[in-house]
């Protein structure tokens, strides 16, 4: 399957930043080692015990057509490299997902499609509630339900001719649990985490399973860039995972490629925390 790179957005996040304002951290200790790490590639070797390292082998896609979405953000190399590892033909679409005809263009373009990952990323800063604009909460729906949607929306009827098919959203587990500060972000993620659980009970009949990944602590270059590695603000996060340590991103891939394999037949409609604990 070919690469649709129609617009790169690696750093659409940290560009849409500015309309959001400053984001101010609280200081705290460092856990030991942070200070040491210069190149964000040697994290999961140098820091263990939060980015553990060897990464498993998971179920044969073999002959599968997967299609991923904002493959250059978030999770999506990860995600990227793990379904090829497990055999898959895969597309990373790195294009922007906003404009309503763009995910009918994107599912048409790619063809068949065993299976679809739904990574869907924008930024998600602290803002108080009383101090979010309309168009700050108007733009998380744009970038992260409606997208999504229209993706599922163009994808099903190929999936439900052949019954046969797996969607599989990257989702946040701020949807699962309140955070101060968070509201339009939370708000955006528990709609999306809905939509899995309503369209994948639709879906089920047709032998088609729609689930959720909901995440939080991932380590990736857009959570953890080179220039924040010594932040305050990351000890503060360490501290508030029950696991102690973020997760890595191929972990979070991992747990993808089990839901788009045939050992996830009987999940439908599921949201599943990746968190460290953190949901409770």
């Amino acid at each position: 399957m070919p690469r649709l790179n129609r617009t790169t957005t690696a750093s659409r996040g940290r560009r849409d930043q500015r309309d959001w304002g400053e984001v101010s951290t609280p200081h705290v200790p460092l856990p030991e080692g942070w200070r040491e790490i210069h190149d964000f590639e040697t994290a999961p070797i140098a820091l263990e015990r939060f980015l553990p390292h060897p990464k498993p082998s998971g179920p044969c896609l073999e002959g599968k057509r997967v299609l991923i979405t904002q493959a250059e953000d978030f999770v999506g190399p990860a995600l990227m490299e793990r379904f090829r590892i497990n055999g898959a033909e895969v597309c990373g679409d790195a294009g922007d997902l906003i404009e309503p005809s763009a995910a009918g263009k994107l599912i048409a373009a790619a063809g068949h499609i065993d299976v679809l990952v739904v990574n869907l990323v924008f930024c998600n800063p602290r803002i108080a509630l009383t101090a979010t604009t309309d168009r700050q909460w108007a733009m998380q729906f744009e970038a992260l339900v409606h997208p999504l949607h229209r993706l599922v929306r163009a994808v099903l009827p190929q999936m439900i001719k052949r019954r046969a098919g797996k969607i599989v959203v990257i989702g946040s587990a701020n949807g699962l649990r309140g955070s101060a500060s968070h509201c339009a972000f939370a708000a955006a993620s528990g709609a999306q985490l809905a939509y899995v659980r309503a369209a994948g009970a639709e879906a089920a009949p047709h032998n088609v399973q729609i689930n959720a990944i909901a995440q939080r602590f991932v380590a990736s270059r857009m959570s953890l860039p080179d220039a924040d590695l010594a932040e305050p603000g990351i000890a503060a996060q360490v501290q508030d995972i029950p696991q102690g340590r973020f997760a890595a991103a191929w972990e979070c891939a991992a747990l993808a490629a089990f839901l788009a394999g045939s050992g996830s037949d009987c999940f439908a409609g599921q949201a599943f925390p990746f968190a460290g604990g953190w949901t409770g």
